[in-house]
């Protein structure tokens, strides 16, 4: 199928019908039944925060110079974010386009701030807990820094010890998050910071997806560490406003204690034919209207809104986790300090999680799969409250499929799933999800009906699935079971597979 544009414009109402035509199939994230990628407040909030995006639809915050609006409405989103992390009156920061974005550039900033002070070093690494963001991993990638990865104990933060033997005199920054994503704990920031000064070393705090909830948690009462601009050895933080904060999307800020860390982030051209060219962040459009949309959330939410989100979200994340262990035969796989909640099969019950997953998504519920262990995540807003009696209710019938269907764990994307967490050459698991990525994105993909899961082409591990089923997942306990064994012990230097 070839699509090229259309000879003759079309008319503007059929154009908006193909586009809700288009998402006709799209996950059901309005009626709470998708526990990630959306984060929706009110419908009368994302018409404010429409409205404010589209009066800023065309500026361009390239040229702050141009768009002193954009500039002034910038400043006052890093303030407003500095004063909820207790930041002090030299505490700077930028907006960028999320949390990748912004992960992205605090590697890349302790990395240039390093190189400053030794023109010697070729070969830096950064030291990160094994739970934290997979963007850490793409940074370590994109700037040329090695990932090392401290292990975990048993209430799944970082093991501040492990992270210590890891540090070396190439070693340019540490993180811990706030909390990490796949169970919700906030790591021992403290104890990472203070470890980070000893070294003269600077310390990111990964809170994009507590950054604007954490604090009001607080607030009501919760029970959380420190882990923001209070910890002495915190340089910097970042958080996500179009997650917790209610921004549209493509709305993150990146808060540094002092201009000292920030100024690495820059990139300043003195020599390109088209003039003097300067940058705060990885992009050179940055869209005004992601920027205007960030700053009428925070300006309309005030801190009674958010306190309010985060009690609704809170309560909701308690009544899903009774609930969940009320079953019997799922179990949390840790003690979330905010509204996160993973879990998984007790290891006594026989259960495949994934299974679990299918059943689930076979009753319209987007389910996020989890490795290390095999767990179901979810993210619970104040979108759910009113959701998770039916989903609890849905979780329990699925349990009962289950255990008076023994073999469906052999089956579809639960067999999928548990052979890619098992498979112990992970190469081979990368070039499977390469072989989706290259259909995602190859020229097949405007078809009507495409489908990049499709049998055509199927990676080793499907093969292996639909050949051999169940006794390919066996052989690859028993592989699991024997290379535990036989795993030497030692520093860690990449995320354990388990």
């Amino acid at each position: 199928m070839s699509v090229t544009l259309p000879a003759r414009g079309l008319p503007h109402e059929e154009i908006l019908d193909r586009l809700k035509d288009l998402r006709e199939g799209d996950a059901d994230w309005r009626e709470g039944r998708v526990f990630s990628l959306v984060y929706h407040a009110s419908d009368e909030h994302s018409e404010l925060i429409k409205k404010a995006h589209n009066l800023f639809f065309s500026e361009n915050g390239l040229n702050p110079m141009a768009f002193k609006s954009l500039r002034r409405m910038e400043a006052e989103v890093v303030r407003m974010s500095a004063s909820m992390l207790h930041g002090g009156p030299h505490t700077v920061g930028t907006m960028t386009s999320g949390g990748t974005e912004s992960i992205l550039l605090a590697v890349k900033a302790a990395r240039d701030r390093a190189k400053a002070k030794n023109k010697k070093l070729v070969r830096p690494n950064i030291v990160v807990p094994e739970t934290v963001h997979v963007a850490f991993d793409k940074a370590g990638h994109y700037f040329g820094c090695e990932v090392r990865f401290a292990k975990l104990d048993a209430s799944m933060r970082v093991d501040v010890a492990d992270m210590a033997s890891l540090i070396d005199a190439n070693t340019v920054l540490l993180v811990g998050s706030a909390p990490q994503y796949p169970h919700g704990v906030v790591d021992p920031i403290e104890k990472i910071a203070s470890l980070a000064q000893k070294n003269a070393i600077p310390c990111h705090v990964d809170a994009c997806i507590g950054g604007f909830f954490l604090p009001w948690a607080e607030r009501l009462g919760y029970p959380l560490p420190l882990w923001d601009f209070r910890v002495p050895g915190v340089t910097s933080i970042s958080a996500d406003i179009h997650k917790f904060g209610y921004a549209p999307k493509g709305a993150s800020v990146l808060v540094y204690r002092d201009m000292d860390h920030l100024k690495h982030q820059f990139f300043v051209s003195t020599d390109w034919p088209g003039g003097i060219y300067a940058s705060p962040t990885v992009a050179g459009t940055r869209p005004g209207g992601a920027i205007a949309g960030a700053w009428a959330a925070l300006m309309a939410m005030g801190e009674n809104g958010y306190v309010d989100h985060v009690d609704r979200a809170m309560k909701a994340a308690a009544r899903l986790a009774e609930g969940i262990e009320a079953t019997g035969k799922l179990e949390l796989v840790a003690k979330p300090d905010m509204c996160i909640v993973s879990f998984k099969a007790k290891a006594d019950t026989g259960l495949d999680v994934f299974a679990l997953a299918d059943r689930l998504e076979d009753r319209d519920w987007l389910v996020d799969r989890q490795q290390n262990p095999n767990c179901i995540h979810c993210t619970v807003t104040s979108n759910h409250e009113s959701r998770i009696e039916d989903y609890l209710e849905d979780l329990r019938s699925a349990i009962a499929y289950l255990e008076a269907h023994p073999d469906h764990e052999t089956r579809g994307n639960a067999a999928m799933y548990g052979m890619i967490a098992k498979v112990p050459f992970r190469g081979m698991v990368r070039q499977s999800v390469m072989d989706v990525m290259e259909k995602l994105y190859g020229p097949r993909a405007a078809e009507p009906g495409f489908d990049p899961m499709s049998a055509d082409d199927e990676g080793l591990v499907m093969r292996l699935v639909k050949s051999y089923g169940g006794r390919a997942l066996s052989v690859l306990d028993r592989v699991e079971k024997l290379r535990e064994r036989l795993s030497p012990g030692g520093k860690k230097r990449r995320r354990a597979v388990t």
